[in-house]
């Protein structure tokens, strides 16, 4: 199969969907690889590293002329437009929270598999649980730089210092990302409260941390309460392959501390808050009812090398089934099956769907011939 990688142009996006190591296996097992100019260079990843493995450099347009595109993020504007029908997109795609873009696919009529929807057999998403784990940690960074009184903070230091007691963290989520943020905010020192659904996962918290970590079960009363003694709070929500649920309205906002901090991971998912709106890394930072939002929908990205190092391992295995043959990986392995959001210009996703307020459609590769 033709299998193109093209630079991201979201706003700081720096990954690269493939390293150097990950295109020469894919040649070896005889697919033609078309890497954009550049795509890899900012992550220490030269062209000529991609060359040496049996890639073709090429422009965009020579990238999307590929049977499977292959990249991190959603296609932009731009990139949609050298989509076209019958092609495979392999990538994150946070379509729920994306409606316009969900449209636009399924005019086009691309096959549209996305890494946040795979899913193990376990029932957990293993090629979104490594940018999880970045995001997570990154949100206790992002927070520290929030609560700085430049941005409108209110000039906390998260960790204290002798005779002065430290900030308060509250962690809406005790998935991979609020398991993460956790740990660096337990970390450095924090006054941190994690609010979950789960008892056993409250129970397992509990057991690893002791008292330098707080459990709450996850209900409005909880929720309203450390959210408004909160000096950050991190919203760590998430509900394969939906909208995230709202979990804070701007009531709520409005009773936080004046300068305090919310940095809404769940962005990418439409965020749990009604003021979230997604920023980027040229402007992360806004202020909405005197609290300081982080709101930037690629997270990850800020941490590149890492990243793309993580991810890349992580989904190689999944490309190299879909680039053999596609019908055969899907057909073969529900889990896989369950990354494929648009198919054949319907919505194929049943969580999609439901959001987006149309009916499911059986995918058509999905059928044995």
């Amino acid at each position: 199969m033709r299998i193109g990688i093209p630079k991201e142009i979201k706003d700081h996006e720096y990954r690269v969907a493939a390293t150097p190591a990950g295109i020469a296996l894919l040649v070896a097992a005889g697919h033609q690889v078309a890497v954009e100019t550049g795509a890899g260079a900012a992550v220490g990843f030269p062209d000529a590293a991609y060359l040496n493995s049996g890639a073709k450099l090429t422009d965009a347009a020579g990238v999307y002329a590929a049977d499977l595109v292959f990249k991190v993020k959603e296609p932009q504007a731009v990139e949609v437009a050298r989509l076209r029908a019958g092609q495979w997109l392999f990538c994150y795609l946070h379509l729920a929270a994306a409606p316009a873009l969900a449209a636009d696919l399924m005019r086009v009529g691309v096959n549209a598999l996305a890494f946040e929807t795979v899913l193990d057999p376990a029932g957990r998403t293993p090629l979104l649980t490594p940018m999880s784990q970045i995001a997570g940690r990154l949100a206790i960074q992002a927070g520290m730089q929030a609560l700085e009184m430049k941005h409108g903070g209110r000039g906390v230091l998260l960790s204290g210092v002798p005779g002065v007691i430290p900030g308060k963290v509250a962690i809406l989520g005790g998935g991979v990302v609020g398991a993460n943020a956790a740990r660096i905010a337990v970390g450095i020192g924090a006054d941190v409260t994690l609010l979950d659904r789960d008892a056993k996962r409250l129970n397992a918290f509990d057991e690893q941390y002791g008292g330098r970590l707080k459990t709450r079960f996850s209900n409005p009363g909880n929720i309203a309460e450390c959210v408004a003694q909160a000096d950050l709070v991190v919203g760590a929500a998430y509900v394969h392959g939906r909208r995230t649920p709202r979990l804070l309205t701007r009531e709520l906002i409005r009773s936080m501390q004046t300068g305090a901090a919310l940095v809404d991971v769940a962005i990418d998912q439409g965020g749990i808050s009604e003021t979230s709106r997604a920023t980027t890394h040229t402007a992360p930072f806004y202020v909405d009812e005197g609290i300081v939002h982080y709101c930037v929908a690629n997270m990850p990205g800020a941490a590149a090398r890492t990243a793309t190092l993580a991810l890349a391992e992580t989904t190689l295995p999944y490309l190299l089934k879909l680039a053999a043959d596609p019908h055969t990986a899907l057909r073969g392995d529900a889990g896989f099956a369950a990354g494929l959001n648009i198919a054949a210009g319907a919505i194929v996703h049943d969580g999609l769907a439901q959001d987006l307020g149309m009916p499911p459609e059986r995918p058509p590769m999905l059928d044995r011939g």
